[in-house]
């Protein structure tokens, strides 16, 4: 049995076919774009169809009449009490209660599997995400595309992808040399050594402590006066070695896992710019060229050089693009395209979950993906903007450099991981975000973590206090449901339609809206018993409607669980 959305996705599918049969619209028309969705007015119907809307064109038909034979076909099944046509050509189901009462029963029997999909088919999809420097512990800036990455790798997966989630070490650059360097002072400090001020330019955190003590039980004073030459790789390689394991350990207390972590320094020492950019040159899609002069004020220091540019303009972009520097190493763009390159070997699709100060790359990184994959794979590039912290309304200072920032672990200690998780996605990813300690603690309807663990903890408690009084909860009756109850399974059955959406935006923040829309509906059916004890969950004069009720309230916490599930957010069952 498959879910009531796709049922009837299927069913308007046959009738379809059954009017090419008759010769009433021609054969052939892609029908891709064909929806099976709620209408925007509940008032109409309980499913709508834009069918006769997007194959009138193609077909050469007139919508409306396309939609009359339409309906006729679909008003004649069993399930369907009506079908009419509204407007230039969209026609509006109304079910049997029975579809419904059939549904939920479905829900019941797929437990923690319903609103899976085959819909990814099974491809496989690399997804690129945190990819922090390994420079410090995770920090709050780097939490919201953490949480973002890992919900949408969860949310492939549920819609029938295979994933990959991939860390890329940035171990290569600049950055870790300062590391290394600033290891060096912790180093000579562990020996004894006042080090005083931590000099400008180096990382002060106190993180590096324990690596410097780490180098000196190991090596003594060998390398206390020794020139950088002879210990700047030793020390970024252990300094870097720890700092990983650091972030792996941060990114464990919100419950994230990658499955690779590709190193930087790994993919240009196997060469592997050197191989795109051979493979590209053979293409015509990298040259030697020089770089047109900087815009605006010139630098008079400035002089042209012939460089390697790629041809990024071919795909849209606004200039062509070095790939290395004058010096002869690879720019930051270079490594980068290689680096996809590599990725894209083991993937069917790329996305790469990056911070909204990288916009300005897109273009370009996507460019050589296309050229590098003949544009068989396709990539896409999620920006997730800054979290701005607050405590009570106050900002929360944080600076990486100045080593005081917000840690990630400590915020997680604070509020938990749920809570993280859950905030994270209450907001688009390229949207603003405010996280303030007191708000995602409240215990409100105003904060939606709350509002949806709450609907699924009183749905817990509604089974025990039922299994306390000992009613026999074994065969439902579900016809005993009135259209009150079968409200909040028409809502509940529109779960597997969101994972599917959501999962083609890659947009997991759509299942944090859904569940807390389904919560306000639960809390709203709850309340409701407070005003008329007769529309209450737990009747204790009336054990079938009890048991009705009950097995609803079930299906609906089902939900609710298997949508904080790919949030990887705990279902709490006490609060």
């Amino acid at each position: 049995m498959t879910t009531l959305y796709a049922r009837f996705a299927a069913h308007i599918d046959e009738a379809l076919n059954a009017l090419e049969t008759e010769g009433l619209l021609p054969g052939g028309v892609d029908r891709r774009n064909v929806t099976v969705e709620p209408p925007r007015d509940a008032s109409h119907g309980d499913l709508a169809t834009n069918a006769a809307m997007v194959l009138a064109k193609p077909a050469g038909l007139n919508p409306r009449a396309l939609a009359e034979a339409l309906s006729a076909k679909l008003g004649s099944l069993a399930d369907i009490a009506s079908a009419e046509v509204a407007g230039p050509g969209f026609i509006n189901l109304r079910l049997h209660d029975a579809a419904w009462r059939t549904e939920l029963a479905f829900i019941a029997a797929s437990g923690t599997h319903y609103g899976r999909s085959t819909l990814g088919g099974g491809k496989t999809v690399n997804i690129e995400y945190v990819s922090a420097n390994p420079t410090g512990p995770m920090h709050m800036g780097h939490c919201r595309g953490a949480v973002v990455g890992d919900a949408l790798a969860s949310l492939l997966e549920y819609a029938g992808h295979k994933v990959i989630r991939e860390y890329y070490v940035n171990d290569a650059g600049g950055q870790v040399d300062v590391l290394a360097r600033s290891a060096h002072l912790r180093y000579r400090e562990a020996l004894g050594e006042t080090i005083g001020e931590i000099p400008e330019g180096l990382y002060p955190g106190d993180y590096l402590i324990p690596v410097g003590k780490k180098l000196a039980a190991a090596h003594g004073n060998k390398f206390v006066g020794a020139p950088e030459s002879d210990w700047l790789v030793l020390f970024r390689e252990t300094a870097v070695a720890d700092m990983m394991e650091m972030i792996r350990a941060d990114l464990a207390l919100l419950g994230i896992h990658h499955d690779v972590f590709a190193s930087e320094a790994i993919v240009q020492r196997e060469k592997k710019p050197e191989a795109a950019e051979a493979f590209l040159r053979e293409k015509g899609l990298v040259y030697d060229g020089v770089l047109e002069a900087p815009k605006g004020e010139v630098d008079p220091d400035w002089e042209p050089v012939t460089l390697p540019l790629f041809r990024s303009t071919q795909f849209g972009d606004d200039q062509d693009r070095p790939i290395k520097k004058s010096n002869g190493s690879w720019t930051y763009f270079g490594a980068d395209m290689a680096y996809h390159f590599q990725k894209a070997q083991n993937a069917d699709a790329l996305i790469d979950i990056w911070g909204a100060d990288h916009a300005g790359t897109v273009k370009r990184i996507k460019a050589a993906v296309t050229a590098l994959t003949d544009g068989t794979k396709p990539f896409d590039v999620k920006l997730v903007q800054m979290v701005r912290l607050l405590r009570g309304g106050e900002p929360v200072k944080m600076s990486k450099r100045a080593g005081n920032f917000v840690t990630l672990a400590d915020v997680v200690r604070e509020v938990g991981k749920d809570v993280v998780r859950f905030t994270m996605l209450t907001r688009k990813a390229d949207a603003q975000m405010d996280f303030d300690f007191a708000k995602v603690v409240e215990a409100s309807k105003d904060n939606p973590v709350f509002y949806v663990q709450y609907a699924h903890a009183r749905i817990c408690s509604l089974k025990r206090k039922v299994a306390e009084a000992g009613m026999d909860m074994a065969q439902p009756d579900l016809s005993l449901l009135d259209s009150v109850d079968l409200g909040l399974i028409k809502l509940a059955a529109q779960f597997p339609r969101i994972v599917e959406s959501a999962a083609a935006a890659r947009e997991p923040h759509r299942i944090a809206f859904y569940l807390y829309d389904l919560a306000a509906a639960f809390h709203a059916h709850w309340n409701a018993g407070n005003d008329d004890p007769e529309r209450r969950i737990f009747l204790t004069n009336s054990a079938e409607m009890t048991s009705a009720r009950l097995f609803m309230a079930a299906a609906i916490g089902q939900v609710i669980a298997n949508g904080l599930s790919i949030m990887g957010v705990a279902a709490a069952e006490e609060m």
